[in-house]
């Protein structure tokens, strides 16, 4: 998940300048990617692009397994879900970013921020226990094939979905709420595409220990413990394989898991590696963090679709019928 690192307050942040009145500002200004203002339409070009494909591809998805019947399993109802919050993480943050871009338009309110920082990291809280879920999908296919369709019935993903989505949004509903009351520096320029919880809290005049301390929790229970559980259930299925006498179910094995490793590890590593720079990259340009930021919503939700359509050939043979991949056989 994009997760909220620890942050300085601003250059001269304190009492002075603060809205004393402790009303919350009407707006934020939202820079773009900081020292590239004159790159920007250029740069909207792979935006668009990706934004695009990813649109398209999700959307096949999702129109794939609601309309075939064979395809109404767990592992593709899990696939269902990781398609919609690739949809609403980047549809969340991309278009704002195009119209930076494209038509200038920085300006975004004070709710429609609170609003998007919000969207953002319960997405990305959703999307981890998705990634989570299904390395337990694969761990009990490996591990309980025959006990397979009693543990993981489509009712219970349904109900992992919800549980996924209620601590998703219990977890960050108190970012924006700890905001709603605090007083903000004049200067509200955020130096990203989008409003983040901590290029929100470093706008903020006072005492900020709360939000980021909170912030960083969150970060370590949620990334954390999802990834921790991903690892003990590949360390589960590792054991499994290698017991395993017939090479080809060694290898059959090994397929199942490719795809979503590639997956977890697409989407996992622009997010952790972006909060390392911040951590303990200093010296980075600003556009650099900005740009590895924005990577996080635009790479992950382009690849998935095309990692399950190139490597699950069920879910291939499905696509080619309705796309018309296959050949018309000859007369």
């Amino acid at each position: 998940m994009e997760v909220c690192e620890l942050g300085e307050l601003p250059e001269g942040a304190g009492m002075t300048g603060c809205n004393a009145s402790r009303r919350h500002p009407s707006i934020f200004l939202l820079q773009g990617i900081p020292g590239l203002e004159d790159k920007h339409r250029w740069i909207s070009v792979p935006f668009c692009t990706m934004y695009t494909v990813t649109v398209l591809g999700n959307c096949t998805i999702l129109f794939t397994v609601s309309t075939e019947r064979s395809l109404h399993k767990p592992m593709f109802l899990l696939l269902c879900m990781l398609a919609l919050t690739d949809l609403g993480m980047s549809t969340s943050t991309v278009p704002k970013a195009l119209c930076i871009f494209w038509l200038g338009q920085s300006e975004i309110s004070y709710e429609g921020c609170l609003a998007q920082l919000f969207f953002i990291h319960s997405i990305s809280a959703l999307q981890s226990a998705i990634l989570t879920s299904m390395a337990f999908d694969r761990y009990v296919a490996i591990c309980e094939p025959l006990r397979y369709a009693t543990i993981l019935s489509n009712s219970r993903v349904g109900l992992i979905g919800l549980v996924s989505l209620g601590r998703a949004v219990l977890l960050i509903l108190p970012m924006p709420v700890l905001l709603q009351s605090m007083p903000f520096h004049p200067k509200r320029v955020i130096p990203t595409t989008y409003c983040e919880h901590m290029a929100v809290v470093k706008t903020v005049c006072v005492d900020t220990t709360v939000n980021r301390m909170y912030g960083l929790v969150v970060a370590l229970l949620v990334a954390g413990g999802d990834i921790s559980a991903i690892a003990s259930s590949y360390v589960l299925i590792i054991r499994a394989v290698m017991r395993l006498s017939s090479k080809e179910a060694h290898q059959k094995a090994v397929n199942t898991c490719t795809t979503h490793i590639s997956v977890m590890l697409i989407s996992y590593t622009p997010s952790l590696f972006s909060f390392l720079t911040h951590r303990f990259g200093g010296g980075i340009p600003p556009h650099v963090h900005t740009i590895l930021g924005s990577l996080y919503f635009l790479v992950p939700p382009m690849l998935n679709p095309i990692i399950y359509a190139v490597k699950t050939k069920e879910f291939r043979d499905k696509i080619a019928k309705y796309w018309c991949w296959r050949k018309k056989p000859t007369l």
